[in-house]
């Protein structure tokens, strides 16, 4: 082995395999098992989470950055004129099993341009996935990038050995897709995340009457989306995860705010910041729908096609609708609770433990950990102290914000202004 090659090798495609942020290890329970190597349930080199929140590491790599495809935002696109480079199947297993023994990493990351044709570069990353269980009796975290236009067998074989399977849908919206990719096709995107689901379906039902049916993909599957490389709005976007998450039933939905690379006109401009406070603001609105029992027409609408990027989207919720408030913590469901801004679900659990022993005044709540300073505009509880001022939306929110600060108040833009000036994208 040319040991030289191999650190170039890495060196170039773990540096392209930074943009694609959706590497979450959580949602496996593969056990170690014949005195193998790893478990998933103890879960990149990249940092992630799992789903009680510590921290691990995959090798985070992809198998090539040689691409068929011309993806204006992508720095792989078969145009730009970068260093090429690509893995040997056997390279790949390799890398993770030595860096395994080396306490560097828990599992893999792999995902990999598209060179030839879908099904040539899919049956190449199962490969790695296979050896990995097969032959060196793997049973860390892995998680597979699927590839748009992937055939059904190879789909199916590759949720055999992976713990997660994604693909990233790139572009939010078709006519987006169309403007910057214009040689792909959003179905081909769609068809792999279909099969996955059904596949997960069927594995599960057949595993209720014999005991020993392989799990399949048992952390499901995830995509990603670009942000800020096209003008849809909030609203297209949300619209879009909560449609994937209700037909094709993901553990998450990723937004990647988009890093200027090009200087192609259609782009934002290099030099343009990150969005990273949209990409946030993105982030608070999935998991109120997720967790907080949210509809998507409640948050983003025609009325309000947009984020406010200076309070989150629950604060922001509330203020458009202070004819329901304030709350009365003691007799409130949970629904309700879990509408007030300053109460996270943990709080609304507790609140609704706590009050079957006696009614919860200021104190109480401090001490559950509502962040009382934002809550106290939106509840009552037991005690005579009380916001008794008649106070508008406009003045709540000043006051809220004049106590409080964000890590992103620096870094605050309007990237969808950039747009403002871009004629509509073509149908």
């Amino acid at each position: 082995m040319n040991f030289e090659r191999i650190k170039e090798k890495l060196n170039i495609l773990a540096d392209a395999a930074k943009y694609d942020v959706s590497c979450s290890s959580s949602g496996s329970k593969r056990a170690n098992k014949d005195k193998g190597l790893g478990d998933s349930s103890g879960m990149g080199i990249c940092h992630t989470y799992t789903e009680d929140g510590r921290c691990v590491s995959l090798l985070k790599i992809l198998l090539t950055n040689h691409c068929i495809f011309d993806c204006a935002y992508c720095v792989t696109r078969k145009s730009n004129d970068i260093k090429r480079a690509a893995f040997k199947v056997q390279e790949v297993v390799d890398l993770t099993i030595n860096f395994y023994r080396r306490n560097y990493i828990e599992g893999l990351f792999l995902s990999s341009g598209i060179f030839k044709n879908a099904d040539y570069t899919m049956e190449r990353l199962v490969a790695v996935a296979k050896k990995l269980r097969l032959e060196e009796n793997f049973n860390g975290y892995i998680h597979l990038k699927s590839i748009p236009g992937a055939s059904d067998e190879l789909m199916r074989e590759a949720g055999l050995y992976a713990d997660r399977l994604s693909v990233n849908i790139e572009i939010p919206s078709v006519k987006g897709l169309k403007l910057l990719a214009p040689d792909k096709n959003r179905a081909d995107f769609i068809k792999p995340m279909e099969k996955v689901k059904n596949e997960i379906i069927q594995y599960k039902a057949e595993k209720k009457i014999i005991k020993n049916t392989p799990i399949y993909a048992p952390a499901g599957q995830s995509t990603q989306m670009i942000i800020g490389a096209t003008n849809e709005t909030d609203a297209e976007i949300m619209y879009t995860s909560a449609s994937f998450y209700k037909n094709f039933n993901l553990k998450r939905v990723y937004y990647s705010g988009y890093v200027p690379i090009s200087y192609d006109s259609r782009l934002p401009s290099i030099g343009t910041e990150v969005p990273m406070m949209r990409e946030n603001r993105l982030y608070q609105t999935d998991w109120l729908l997720r967790f907080y029992g949210f509809d998507i027409r409640e948050l983003l609408n025609k009325d309000t096609p947009n984020l406010d990027m200076d309070i989150d989207p629950k604060l922001s919720w509330a203020l458009r609708n202070l004819n329901l408030f304030p709350i009365d913590i003691n007799k409130a469901d949970k629904h309700m609770l879990a509408r007030i801004p300053g109460l996270g679900m943990k709080s609304v659990n507790k609140i609704i433990n706590a009050r079957r022993f006696r009614k919860l005044n200021w104190e109480h709540l401090k001490a559950i950990g509502a962040a009382v300073n934002r809550a106290k505009y939106f509840m009552t509880c037991d005690s005579r102290v009380f916001e008794t001022r008649d106070l508008t939306a406009a003045q709540i929110k000043g006051l809220i914000l004049s106590n409080s600060s964000s890590k992103y108040r620096k870094t605050l833009n309007n990237q969808l202004n950039l747009f403002d000036t871009v004629k509509p994208l073509s149908v």
